[in-house]
Formats: C-alpha cells, structure tokens, sequence
C-alpha cells in the first residue's frame, strides 16, 4: 500500500533517540504509531544501569550508572531549541562539566534527569511500545507490512515501517527489500566500546567531572555522582570509563570478567593512585559510535514512499544526538510531504516543539 493522500499504521523499530523522536513526531501528525524495541525500555544509547550490591557491612545498596553517552551538545539553532524546551518541561538540564588538567573543555552540555533514558520516555509518553522485542524480519504483503520476532508474527499490518536501528542491524532487515540501502548500511563502521561501571572510594585528588586521558585503553572517564540529578555519597566515587575504540575492537570477545580487571588498573593508572574498588561492572557495547556518518557524503534519511519503508539514525545524520534528532526530523519530513501533510516545520511555530506536544 502506497502511502500517498492519508496517513495510517506506522511501525517504529528501535526506541534510541532517533526512533524516539520520529514517533512522536508522526503520532503527532496523526499517525497512528507503534514502537517495538529488543530491550526492555526505552534509551538506546541514552542509558541508565541499576547496579546491587552489598556493602562491607553487609548492608544492600543501590545505584544508578551513566553507561552510554555522558550527555549531549547542541550546536544548530534547531535542536538548541528542543533542548531548551526540554529543559523547560524538565527532561534536561544543562551542565558545564570541569574538565581534568590535559583535557578539553566540552563546553555546554544537556543531561537527561533523573537518568538518561528520561528523555526518550518522555518523548514515547501515550505512545503504544512493545519491549523486549527484537524484529528479526519484516515482510511486505498486498496490504502493508508485517514484522515478526523471534519468528512469531506480530499483530496488524502497518502502512509503513521506520527502522531506528544501528546499520548493521538495519541492513539485515533491508537485505530483501532495498538492497541499495543495506549494501551502504552494512559497509558502516560501528565502533565497539567496553565500559566499566564501578563505585570505590573517593580518590584523593580528583575534583573533576570529566576527563579524556592520554591512555591507550581509556577514552573518557567520568564521575557519575558529580552529574546534575545523581546521587552523590560521602566518601564514594562512581566512575564510568569508556575504552578507546580500537582497544575495544581489539578484545570484543573477551570475558567480561577479564575486560573488567584491565579496566580497573587503566582507572588507577589514569588516577595516577590506587583504587580501592567496592563494586564494579562492565558493559559492552558494540555499535557505540559510528566512525563515519554517511550524512557526509549523501542523505540523512532514507524513505521510500512507494513502500512505504524508512531509516534514520545517526549513522545518516550526523554523531550523536543531534545527529539522530536532526535524521529523524528530516524522516518525518518527508512523510509528512509525501502524505500530503504539512511538514512538522509549517505545522508548529517551530521545528521543535512537536516532540514536546502531550501525545495523542
């Protein structure tokens, strides 16, 4: 079914930012949407762990780790409006972290609060979803499209399909019906990283927030606690440390037990003293950061309107999070031409402030 005067069902497939944006953006030109996430919220990169753990006097605690992106800048006019608004509604609030001696000022930053996620379920608020549900194939029939997961057919057809995904997943879901796209999507370079989340006593000179050491393991390294909305403790530091991306490519398969004790003595050797750890744990990521975003070279979106078939992500936009943000809002521009709508620019007083309407 050709999308052409009217909308209709739309699928969305994966709940980062960029999936987050778009389906709220369509649910808000009418469109009646649905998202559908392999997790079990929504985030994607913008993600928060909970960690448990007991204490030397063996009492439980709690608490809450920054393992993807550290937060985000805002450097187009366009998405520094989005940002302001979401500070105004309190999804954000801006932070100048202190830089470490030897490291770069990172400027004006954004941070969801309480936790990362807290920007796209606000965005996804009303909104149908289905998490924990990975979609392993869509199929094109006479009458819309049809997504399956983990074989099983999922319910209702749907006009159109957005795929919100890292490249090489996307390009294992466009294989048969835009081959073009999944050959571009595939020769994507994601970068892989291991991070390591631990609490351990304060060190004795670190008053920093941020720091982006000259290591050949360590990337960035950070103290949660010090973030706007964390939870700070007397006497405890909570470090989140990013490996460099070729260390990480290098021991993707490694243990994860192994991968945590060469990132605790990076930790210790970028402090320059000995960590007394009380709790660790790593993550890995594997499609962390693209290496280069095709927007360089061509469009920041991908839509076909005979199909009704559509791909954003910061793989097409552009790094980060504004990259995602700015490829969705080009995707719902589109559609919104397509289906004989105004686009999202001429239907609000501005291009943001779409995401931040009460959805339907």
């Amino acid at each position: 079914m050709a999308i052409s005067d009217r909308v209709g069902r739309v699928a969305v497939v994966g709940a980062g930012l960029a999936g987050a944006v778009c389906a709220r953006q369509l649910s808000f030109a009418g469109w009646r949407v649905q998202v559908f996430d392999k997790s079990r919220g929504a985030g994607g990169r913008l993600a928060t762990r909970r960690a448990s753990w007991q204490d030397a006097a063996g009492q439980s605690r709690t608490t809450k780790f920054d393992h993807g992106a550290v937060g985000f800048a805002a450097t187009t006019p366009a998405f520094q409006a989005f940002a302001e608004q979401a500070c105004r509604a309190g999804w954000l609030v801006s932070w100048r972290p202190v830089a470490a001696s030897g490291t770069n000022d990172p400027g004006l930053m954004y941070v969801p609060v309480p936790d990362m996620p807290r920007l796209t379920r606000e965005l996804l608020s009303g909104i149908d979803f289905c998490w924990d549900t990975p979609i392993d194939a869509v199929q094109r029939k006479d009458d819309g499209w049809q997504l399956r997961s983990r074989g099983e057919v999922q319910p209702g057809l749907f006009h159109a399909v957005i795929l919100a995904m890292p490249p090489a997943q996307s390009a294992a879901l466009l294989a048969e019906h835009a081959p073009g796209w999944a050959q571009q999507a595939v020769q994507v370079d994601m970068q892989p990283c291991w991070t390591l989340m631990g609490l351990a006593d304060t060190p004795s000179a670190a008053p920093w927030d941020i720091a982006r050491p000259h290591h050949p393991v360590i990337e960035l390294l950070s103290r949660n606690e010090r973030r706007p909305g964390r939870e700070p403790q007397d006497g405890e530091a909570h470090w989140v440390a990013h490996a460099r991306a070729d260390w990480s490519r290098q021991h993707v398969e490694r243990p994860g037990d192994w991968v945590q004790a060469r990132l605790q003595d990076a930790v210790a050797e970028c402090l320059g003293e000995p960590v007394r750890w009380r709790h660790a744990v790593v993550h890995r990521w594997r499609y962390a950061q693209t290496g280069l975003p095709l927007a360089e070279s061509g469009d920041s979106c991908w839509w076909n309107a005979a199909s009704g078939l559509g791909v954003c992500g910061d793989f097409l936009g552009g790094l980060g999070a504004e990259g995602a943000w700015q490829s969705a809002m080009a995707l719902v521009e589109k559609m919104h031409w397509n289906a004989g709508a105004r686009p999202a620019s001429q239907q609000v007083a501005h291009p943001a402030r779409a995401e931040l309407q009460p959805s339907g």
